[in-house]
């Protein structure tokens, strides 16, 4: 009798010690679910609306690189209102697939960033000076694009070594062949194609 009674009390004990274990076990497997619903799913085609918006963007930020390839100050402050003017009305809120919004709000920084410079831009008289906050709206074009994985054409990452006494520079542009934003017809095919983006596949 004794001995049944130790082995119910040893068991109950073991019930009792134990049962926090498995209790835990499906919390963290609930927690572990959980964090998966959370996690942002992989982004799927934007709408037509949003592609339309950043073809916009990147027509009015070809058309500025153009123009400091021409060195045409002119051009290039003309180019960058309305650069300025596609970033600010960039549909980002059109961005599918981000179920936790990051990738709209990284977009809409990089947007600011454009929109931010394109202004400092066009109150630059120096085109030296325009090209500086090109380099700006350069890398948060390019950021922006990877962000949003644009499906439009093709585009490709350039850098020129010698840009700003030899610290460097990059640029998108649509066309493989290098015509340098930086330096203009002094060396206009200085430079390489560092990367491209493809997002169309």
């Amino acid at each position: 009798m004794k001995k049944t009674l130790i082995v119910v009390i040893v068991l109950a004990v073991i019930i009792l010690v134990a049962r926090p274990f498995f209790c835990n076990s499906d919390k963290k497997d609930d927690q572990a679910a959980e964090d998966v619903k959370q996690q942002p799913i992989s982004i799927s085609a934007n709408t037509d609306a949003f592609n339309q918006s950043f073809t916009q963007l990147l027509n009015a930020y070809n058309s500025l690189k153009d123009a400091l390839v021409a060195s045409d100050t002119g051009k290039a402050s003309a180019a960058g209102l309305a650069l300025k003017a596609a970033a600010d009305s960039l549909k980002v809120n059109e961005i599918k697939g981000d179920t936790s919004a990051v990738i709209k709000e990284t977009a809409q920084a990089f947007s600011g960033t454009i929109s931010g410079s394109a202004q400092a831009l066009v109150a630059e008289r120096d085109l030296k000076n325009k090209r500086k906050e090109f380099e700006m709206i350069a890398d948060a074009m390019w950021s922006l694009t990877r962000t949003v994985r644009y499906t439009g054409q093709k585009l490709y990452w350039q850098y020129c070594p010698m840009a700003f006494d030899n610290k460097g520079a990059y640029w998108m542009s649509y066309e493989r062949e290098i015509k340098n934003p930086y330096f203009g017809s002094e060396m206009l095919n200085c430079g390489s194609v560092e990367d491209s983006l493809d997002y169309s596949k």
